[in-house]
């Protein structure tokens, strides 16, 4: 029996649900039962059926579906499988910025840990970020972490009084400033998607406005729902390079181009079909929060999931 039978054979006779972030190699991608953004993961993990989360992504995504699901069990291929973002800030960090701000309220991306989550009062995806910070009273102040970009733009377009942690996720920190005359020379009719992540996300947004082109700002499920509705034949896309397996499937005659190709997320990559296979033949590296910390999290987690 070869390795992608067993697998679906395991899956089926454990009752096990595989979920896949877009960033994953192309053969996880495939055999996932769902694959999508932080957003649409942690809802479907929240309503599956199955006894089983298998969750093919990083370790903070896992902790998310076990706060969400806690009578599931949630198992993680590779727990080494971290996040670069996600350890820039930690729970006593954040306890002492909010003692520093104690009339603030706290919007946790979802890229931390279950301890980061309990300290704060929303969560947040690059999908919803705007819309939670908008759903917060006017008067009030806001502390976003840990990324510096994503909150940057999200007090960009909201006008807000934020501050912001000063936090980065490696990959998309590297893509750096966009070379706009030389893309738009080299790509003219291009739909240029950006991922608010990107260090270049809120000059990109201005670049937009001043030249009435085709930039736009959008989560990874946002670029996939943009791609599906578009017209153009061409994408540049500045995100982790992982998402354009699911482009191409989606849009075989379209062309996709990598911002940089160096957008690799070595921890994405960790997660293979050998290391999954043995995950549901051995129940091996369960994620579970202890239900004090869960307790706490679920709030601020079902939070975002409300606004959406």
């Amino acid at each position: 029996m070869d390795i992608i039978n067993e697998i679906e054979k395991l899956k089926h006779e454990k009752n096990a649900v595989i979920l896949a972030h877009n960033y994953q190699i192309s053969e996880i991608q495939d055999i996932a039962d769902y694959v999508g953004d932080s957003l649409g993961l942690s809802q479907i993990a929240g309503n599956t059926d199955a006894d089983i989360i298998v969750f093919c992504g990083v370790h903070f995504m896992a902790e998310t579906a076990s706060i969400i699901s806690p009578n599931k069990k949630v198992l993680i291929p590779d727990l080494e499988a971290g996040c670069s973002l996600a350890s820039t800030i930690t729970a006593e960090q954040l306890r002492n910025w909010k003692k520093e701000n104690p009339d603030a309220v706290v919007v946790s991306y979802v890229n931390t840990t279950a301890e980061v989550k309990a300290e704060s009062d929303y969560c947040c995806t690059s999908s919803n970020a705007v819309k939670v910070v908008e759903a917060i009273p006017e008067e009030k102040e806001i502390l976003f972490l840990p990324d510096r970009f994503l909150g940057g733009y999200a007090k960009a377009v909201t006008g807000r009084n934020i501050k912001v942690w000063n936090g980065a996720c490696h990959v998309h920190e590297k893509i750096g400033e966009i070379d706009f005359d030389k893309k738009q020379a080299e790509y003219p009719n291009a739909d240029f998607l950006i991922h608010p992540e990107c260090s270049c996300s809120t000059s990109c947004m201005l670049k937009s406005e001043v030249y009435d082109c085709d930039i736009k700002i959008y989560s990874t499920e946002g670029m996939i729902k943009h791609i599906r509705n578009s017209d153009a034949n061409q994408f540049v896309i500045a995100t982790e390079v992982g998402i354009l397996h699911r482009m191409k499937k989606l849009k075989p005659q379209s062309e996709f181009i990598p911002m940089s190709e160096n957008s690799v997320c070595e921890y994405m990559k960790m997660i293979t079909l050998e290391k999954l296979l043995n995950t549901l033949k051995h129940g091996q590296y369960e994620v579970k929060v202890p239900e004090n910390i869960a307790e706490k999290a679920r709030i601020p987690i079902n939070r975002m999931l409300e606004i959406v």
